[in-house]
């Protein structure tokens, strides 16, 4: 984490030097100060900083040093639980066709995009309550 804290302030010291570069730039080659391009460079400097900010907080209320800043530490020191998936689920796929039905209506044809709705709905109910009917119901 501490690797990622200080490549994210690096990066906000890129585009804030960018940012002037680019500004000093346009006012040699239009006569003023390109607005978009400007803004946009000095904006994504500035999430940078929220980023390594937001990092830098998290290390050190971690209470401790993550594996992945450990020189001496094994891959497997860091794999934790990520939770449970079923392998043998469908309702992934339908979710993703029925999310794939919205946006097609929203490209083809707005009478489509409640369909879809209706249908992600319903395979969202299924896929959460997937381990509550059947053979793996408990």
């Amino acid at each position: 984490m501490r690797a990622n804290t200080n490549l994210f302030w690096i990066l906000f010291v890129f585009f804030v030097v960018a940012d002037a570069a680019y500004t000093i730039w346009s006012m040699i080659y239009y006569g003023e100060v390109e607005w978009v391009g400007t803004l946009s460079i000095g904006l994504t400097g500035i999430m940078s900083a929220f980023i390594a900010f937001y990092l830098g907080r998290v290390m050190s209320a971690q209470g401790g040093v993550l594996p992945e800043d450990r020189q001496d530490a094994n891959i497997e020191d860091g794999d934790a639980e990520l939770g449970h998936f079923s392998p043998w689920s469908w309702w992934p796929l339908f979710l993703a066709a029925a999310i794939a039905l919205v946006f097609l209506g929203v490209a083809a044809g707005l009478w489509i995009v409640p369909i879809g709705l209706v249908l992600v709905a319903i395979t969202l109910v299924g896929w959460v309550y997937e381990y509550y009917r059947g053979n793996f119901g408990h």
